[in-house]
């Protein structure tokens, strides 16, 4: 039996916890304090898992960026607070979500065949105070993941139990107001959890975003993690203006200030109900988990992105609604099997299936007023798939994994404007091999395979392209601790895709890109000198390329090149330990913005830090502050032609949204 080291906030689970169902290890052991180890455990370099703790340390303006907990991953915005984030990772702009899969509590977060964009990943639903604790993986190296796992995948997981009620109430600049209630309580031989948020913030925006959020859990869970089962009901509703990308032209002659708008009508409202469920049983040689979920997504979107390029009269406002149920369920069982001392195996098989009945349309509008139908469509998507993983220990100091993974896909679109109806499948293997060798002095040398895909947009699968794009990746890494209180990754990788398919949801169109190879490196760093002060650093830098194109076309718009983040962070300080503090820096290097490089973004290099006080042992204070250096920087940039009221012509032009101006936040959090 191997040890596995989880940090300290999963106690918030169970006091008694053995592992989950669908992990290949059977024990815990809780440390405190320190990030756990993946020595002996990851089957990759860029696997790893954040906890509770280090999440709550993190500064974070929107929910969406704890995900840039997993390092190299970037999440930005380029819209008003209840729009889904702008996701990069490894040379991918991954628009909403794209080639990034996201689940929280087992539930898929992405959102197939999507009025605004493929994969659309919108976490504003997320609590924060529910949060036990981030894994995360990059690569297409695992059987048990799917679409839009190429790039990487991130699973939020919310407790069963808390380990202490929690109370916050939080003010600040720009209209800011946040309150919640999390707790836990004892009933009917099980645990109750529920959490209740209020939100709402205006932004520094001429016009101010009014985001107003009312979201909401409640949980019934038996037994513990490992043996125990759990029911859990979610909603969230939203509402906002937008202030969309704004031209740089506009800007610099003072047509528009730098948080203005050009369309004052755009905006949008969500709303998301589920209900979920999950059973695990674990024995000493055998561990088994099924999950069922059913989400209810409801979205109106407006935006103006050209402004009056196609239409001098009204505009070129487009609303993109968004009706869609989805169902699912996961069931896995692994078998646990030893043949002496140095050899061990765990054997998993799998079965998956979710099905998507969407409603959709892309209509010209005014004003939020709909002037004309471009496309109203009724998609029905049915995806199942099978995986078995074998994970084998080969005596001390070897471990592999291999797997299988069995895809098959079905659609079928609806218009409802012209009556005509289309169908469409597809089905992909996809085989992956995982290597690990070590641990040598405290050091684990990885080599990873593996092939992965994303599915496209259904109104285009049944038209014109493929309808799952395959994806090919392989990777070198290095694990090591050999430094005492340190943490080290370093990663080499290559991810090939067959052709970077996407459905334009602004435009009402599938467009097929040329194949395209990304190659990168990604380096980690966590150091603990001291039990009160921890430090983090992590750099990737990533080389992305079209192929098969005309010569000097070969750059990828979009396609983030650095990215790094420095923290440092500090507890227990002060004579009674009352003092907390963390300041997170921030880069978020250069991008292509056409295909011949000819214009670029700028890079962006953010400060954002937190300080916080315990009057005692159940009642502290937090200030945060965000963009401390107060940059005038952006926080996305597109290039395209658009046309201002006024101007005889289009102009292609830098588009960009301003990062937020310097802000703080005033945060009172109660324990009982």
């Amino acid at each position: 039996m191997r040890l596995r080291l989880l940090p300290c906030a999963l106690a918030a689970l169970s006091a008694h916890t053995l592992a989950h169902a669908d992990d290949p290890v059977i024990q815990r052991v809780l440390v405190e304090g320190a990030r756990a180890s993946q020595l002996g455990i990851a089957d990759s370099a860029n696997a790893g898992s954040v906890s509770q703790k280090e999440l709550e340390m993190r500064t974070i303006y929107r929910p969406g960026e704890l995900l840039e907990a997993a390092p190299g991953l970037i999440a930005s915005q380029h819209s008003g607070e209840g729009k889904a984030n702008q996701f990069y990772l490894r040379g991918f702009n991954l628009d909403h979500g794209t080639d990034l899969a996201t689940y929280v509590d087992d539930m898929p977060v992405n959102q197939r065949s999507h009025a605004h964009g493929q994969g659309w990943t919108d976490l504003n639903f997320l609590i924060p105070e529910l949060t036990a604790r981030l894994d995360y993986r990059k690569g297409p190296y695992s059987a048990r993941e799917g679409d839009f796992a190429s790039a990487g995948s991130a699973s939020i997981t919310y407790a069963s139990r808390l380990v202490r009620d929690v109370a916050t109430l939080s003010v600040g600049q720009n209209g800011y107001a946040r309150t919640a209630l999390a707790a836990s309580k004892d009933a009917l031989g099980g645990a109750l959890t529920y959490a209740l948020e209020l939100l709402h913030n205006d932004g520094p925006y001429t016009r101010p975003d009014d985001y107003q959020k009312l979201n909401g859990v409640l949980r019934y869970s038996r037994g513990y993690a490992n043996n125990g089962w759990s029911v859990t009901a979610m909603a969230y509703h939203g509402r906002w203006n937008a202030t969309d990308q704004i031209p740089e032209r506009a800007v610099d002659d003072g047509r528009v200030k730098r948080f203005g708008l050009v369309d004052d009508t755009d905006g949008g409202e969500a709303r998301r109900y589920s209900l979920s469920g999950v059973w695990r049983q674990t024995t000493a040689d055998s561990a088994s988990k099924v999950n069922a979920y059913l989400i209810r997504n409801q979205l109106d979107l407006w935006s103006n992105f050209t402004y009056f390029m196609d239409d001098p009269v009204h505009g070129d406002q487009f609303a993109q609604p968004d009706r869609r149920v989805t169902s699912g369920v996961n069931a896995l069982h692994t078998w646990h099997a030893h043949r002496g001392d140095t050899l061990s195996a765990d054997i998993s098989v799998g079965l998956q299936a979710q099905n998507d009945n969407i409603f959709n349309a892309l209509a010209h509008t005014e004003a939020r007023q709909t002037l004309g139908l471009t496309r109203q469509d009724h998609v029905v998507e049915t995806s199942r798939a099978a995986w078995i993983e074998s994970a084998t220990r080969w005596g001390d100091f070897v471990r592999s994994t291999l797997g299988l993974r069995a895809d098959g896909y079905r659609f079928r679109v609806r218009s409802e404007l012209t009556g005509t109806t289309a169908s469409a499948g597809d089905t992909l293997l996809s085989p992956s091999l995982n290597l690990a060798f070590g641990p040598w002095q405290s050091s684990e040398i990885y080599l990873n395979y593996g092939q992965g895909f994303h599915s496209n947009d259904a109104r285009g699968a049944v038209t014109s392209v493929e309808p799952l794009v395959r994806s090919r990746g392989m990777e070198i890494g290095l694990r090591t601790e050999a430094i005492p209180k340190n943490q080290t990754a370093l990663s080499l990788y290559r991810l090939d895709f067959d052709s970077e398919l996407t459905y334009v949801g602004d435009a009402g169109n599938t467009e097929a890109g040329a194949p395209s190879r990304r190659i990168g490196i990604e380096f980690s760093n966590y150091y603990k000198p001291v039990k009160w002060l921890s430090i983090d650093f992590d750099a990737a830098f990533a080389h992305a390329r079209s192929r098969e194109v005309e010569a000097g076309q070969e750059h990828i718009p979009g396609a983030v090149e650095g990215v790094g983040q420095l923290a440092i962070t500090a507890s227990q300080l002060g004579k009674d330990g009352a003092w907390e503090g963390a300041l997170r820096l921030r880069y978020f290097g250069p991008r292509p913005l056409v295909e011949d490089n000819s214009v670029r973004s700028h890079a962006s290099t953010t400060l954002n830090g937190r300080i916080g006080y315990r009057f005692a042992k159940d009642l502290r204070l937090e200030l945060e502050g965000f963009n401390l250096a107060n940059k005038r920087v952006s926080s996305i940039d597109y290039y395209y032609a658009s046309q201002l009221k006024g101007e005889a012509e289009p102009h292609e032009d830098i588009h960009f949204h301003p990062l937020e101006s310097r802000s703080f936040r005033l945060t009172l959090i109660k324990n009982w």
